[in-house]
């Protein structure tokens, strides 16, 4: 049998795996969007993630959820799989990769803020003033980008946070009830009836003028971004404690900006790393002096999981 101490080193190694995946989204579907269409890449994403989650509850024997949960999985499905994939599509449309994860480095922020507001915490008063700072930070470095302007694609980006925080809290309440990779599952197949039609509809009229690269990066935010991330992920948070594992999600945007730089050749400015760090700083104290009313002895080990950005 593994010791405490081991099993605490793989789920940060898991954690860490899962982080670097969700790092790569942005700059992949920087380049998807370059051949596919917003909308196209959103319902193949969702589609090919959808058919591979349900193959896997159908070898596994899964039960259908509770019926109880299924407002919670459909709300989380609208917000994960649906929106938010298709405006972070968008957005990359328009901004480099680099730009979009430091826009992004928000989320933890706006997640914990739709998690105070659904659960009713009452967080200290450093949680909301790092919060607010951390927001100002976005906008800032947005405005300063675009000439002192919001451009379009900061605000796809800025709606994508907004969707993605309200998804992410209510997938964190359903991993108290099932594990997390089954909440992601069950969340890609009720989206399959949308996705797979969408998908039929939207799909490029002649798939043989796209690139080969574009594909790849469909298929790394169908499988990986959307899916597989989160069995790491999710798998590292209980193994090596939420605690701990969780702020490993702090490196996510400078993995976004080397993995930029590398696949889709941005210059990663100074003012990019330094803004980066500074919401990274935000995020750290807003996670820190997030007040939690003390769990009972029962409630201890099923604390909802904190949810990268994919």
């Amino acid at each position: 049998m593994s010791s405490p101490a081991s099993r605490e080193r793989l789920g940060l190694l898991l954690g860490f795996i899962g982080m670097a995946i969700f790092g790569g989204t942005l700059p992949a579907t920087r380049i998807a969007v370059a051949e596919i269409d917003p909308i196209a890449l959103t319902a193949l994403r969702t589609a090919i993630a959808g058919l591979c989650s349900l193959a896997l509850l159908l070898v596994l024997r899964r039960p259908l959820p509770p019926r109880a949960l299924w407002l919670q999985l459909i709300i989380a499905m609208l917000c994960v799989a649906i929106l938010f994939p298709l405006l972070m599509s968008m957005g990359m449309q328009r901004v480099d990769a680099s730009h979009g994860g430091v826009v992004l480095g928000v989320l933890p922020i706006a997640t914990a803020l739709v998690a105070v507001a659904i659960t009713h915490e009452r967080p200290r008063p450093l949680f909301w003033i790092a919060s607010v700072a951390g927001a100002a930070l976005v906008i800032a470095f947005a405005l300063r980008q675009g000439g002192g302007a919001l451009v379009a694609g900061d605000l796809f980006l800025f709606a994508s946070v907004a969707v993605a925080a309200i998804g992410y809290a209510f997938s964190g309440r359903l991993t108290s009830q099932m594990p997390g990779w089954e909440v992601i599952s069950w969340i890609l197949v009720i989206a399959l009836p949308l996705s797979i039609p969408a998908a039929v509809l939207t799909m490029p009229a002649d798939i043989t003028h796209i690139a080969l690269k574009p594909w790849f990066g469909l298929l790394y935010v169908a499988l990986f971004s959307q899916w597989i991330g989160f069995f790491a992920w999710n798998a590292g948070l209980a193994m090596g404690g939420i605690a701990r594992v969780s702020q490993i999600q702090l490196l996510q945007p400078f993995v976004t900006f080397a993995l930029a730089a590398f696949f889709n050749g941005e210059t990663i400015t100074l003012q990019i790393l330094l803004f980066a760090a500074a919401v990274v700083v935000t995020v750290a104290i807003s996670t820190r002096t997030r007040a939690k009313p003390a769990p009972s002895p029962s409630q201890r080990n099923r604390e909802p999981p904190q949810l990268a950005a994919s």
